[in-house]
């Protein structure tokens, strides 16, 4: 009785703060110390990202504050720095759909750009942590293989090809290259073995993660695979809801956070029907339902963040999970103490980037048009359904194949002029014909308005070909 009571607590609250999340982000009510315009403020560095042109720091002043410096700066992370410049709010989408700049920052509980005209440094980095953070950043930059080591040790994506990365998405296996609950079992298990004799292992251990989440700047994918081992007493399915609606409270702007629905979503959905893979033995069998499960659960994330799924992807998981898991991140972390074995790790890291291009050509991805919030929470009230009883699965099938093709559904027409920067874009849907009239974008820059803006923007609304293009 006492735990029936207890769960019911714990999806009560988790109701609260899903309440709670959308008043909250339909109104955009945050609070900021700052106001738009010219300014000079003083901040701690948090992160850096150097561009071809420009780089962009995070700073945390009287809060965090992404700032744009148009030239190259010399500076570590935790120094302290001086900047002159203006404040503006980060642009929204003008395109329906497409990504959207100001949630994707307010996700990160940032709430300016500071468009920098001067910088200088305030004061050198005191911070011990930050020490040892640059001290690992300059290691991993000495190897071959340090875009990967990189991502697979500091979460940190930003030097990986734009190609291969867009290929590990379009094979249903980015979610490998994210730090997530794989790589802290993968390091749990590994301080457990060094630490087996220590009597306070478990407070080490713990120590360890936090600093670690440190490390790979607290995302969230992280925050929760900490979590869940710090309180492990706890049962996990009351655990998972708790932190979740704990976020949620801090900051709700991470319901727009791939990261998080991907991290808390498919965490929910193997915690809670798990037990579906415990009948089987084989490893790769099992592999393949716990891929099968996350696949799953991942739909409506994948749907309304890509437009599209890829139903081979749980087969693709097969071979990239314990290459990556098994191979990939331990080795990159033996890189990291011991430079010698980085030829190795730059072989292997090769045929990982070979077989996931190779892949790429044989890809069944299903175009699937954005939903609105009814329709995702319909989706997984079905996927819920056919996880309790799996003989409903062609439920699933019917409403994808219904979704799959649901301009064929809409007989409406419409004419939509579309913000594509210099020069002009009409798409025309008429029945079932689908035309663009001109397609914008500047001749000098590299920037690709199709690849960026249009297309992405048709899959979001489910059409699949262009019937005509005027030019």
């Amino acid at each position: 009785m006492k735990k029936l009571k207890i769960d019911l607590l714990c999806k009560i609250i988790l109701i609260v703060t899903c309440f709670y999340t959308f008043y909250i982000t339909k109104n955009l009510i945050y609070h900021t110390n700052y106001k738009e315009g010219e300014t000079t403020l003083i901040g701690k560095i948090i992160n850096i990202t150097k561009k071809e042109n420009n780089v962009d720091l995070i700073i945390k002043a009287k809060e965090k504050i992404k700032v744009t410096y148009y030239g190259s700066v010399n500076y570590q992370l935790g120094d302290y720095v001086k900047i002159k410049g203006t404040l503006t709010k980060p642009y929204n989408s003008t395109i329906f759909n497409l990504f959207d700049y100001r949630n994707y920052l307010l996700s990160d509980k940032i709430y300016f750009i500071l468009k920098a005209d001067k910088i200088d440094k305030y004061k050198d980095n005191d911070n011990i942590f930050y020490k040892i953070k640059n001290s690992i950043y300059e290691k991993i930059d000495k190897l071959k293989s340090k875009n990967y080591v990189k991502t697979f040790i500091l979460g940190d994506k930003q030097d990986l090809n734009d190609e291969i990365l867009n290929s590990y998405q379009q094979n249903g296996v980015s979610h490998l290259l994210a730090i997530s609950g794989m790589h802290i079992s993968l390091l749990v298990v590994i301080l457990s073995k060094i630490l087996k004799k220590f009597k306070y292992s478990y407070f080490i251990i713990s120590i360890f993660l936090i600093f670690y989440a440190f490390l790979t700047n607290f995302t969230p994918s992280v925050l929760r695979a900490v979590l869940l081992y710090i309180f492990n007493k706890i049962d996990k399915k009351n655990l998972i809801l708790l932190i979740a609606s704990l976020m949620l409270f801090y900051n709700p702007y991470y319901i727009y956070n791939v990261g998080f629905l991907f991290s808390f979503i498919i965490s929910f959905y193997l915690i809670y029907f798990g037990n579906l893979t415990n009948k089987f033995n084989n490893y790769f069998i099992k592999l393949f339902m716990t891929s099968t499960i996350c696949f799953i659960a991942s739909i409506p994330i994948m749907i309304n963040n890509f437009y599209y799924i890829n139903i081979t992807s749980p087969l693709i998981n097969i071979m990239f999970v314990p290459f990556i898991s098994l191979i990939i991140f331990p080795l990159s972390l033996i890189t990291l103490v011991f430079p010698i074995l980085d030829n190795i790790l730059f072989f292997l890291l090769n045929i990982m980037e070979s077989l996931t291009l190779f892949f790429n050509n044989f890809n069944i991805n299903l175009t699937m048009a954005k939903m609105n919030i009814y329709i995702f929470i319909i989706y997984y009230l079905i996927i819920t359904l056919i996880f309790i009883k799996p003989k409903y699965f062609y439920v699933l099938i019917f409403i994808l194949i219904i979704h799959n093709n649901i301009k064929y559904f809409n007989k409406n027409s419409y004419l939509t002029i579309l913000d594509v920067g210099q020069g002009d874009s009409i798409l025309l849907e008429i029945k079932d014909k689908n035309i663009l009239i001109d397609t914008g974008g500047n001749m000098f820059s590299d920037y690709n308005i199709a690849k960026n803006k249009l297309i992405p923007y048709f899959k979001s609304l489910g059409i699949k070909k262009i019937n005509y293009l005027i030019l």
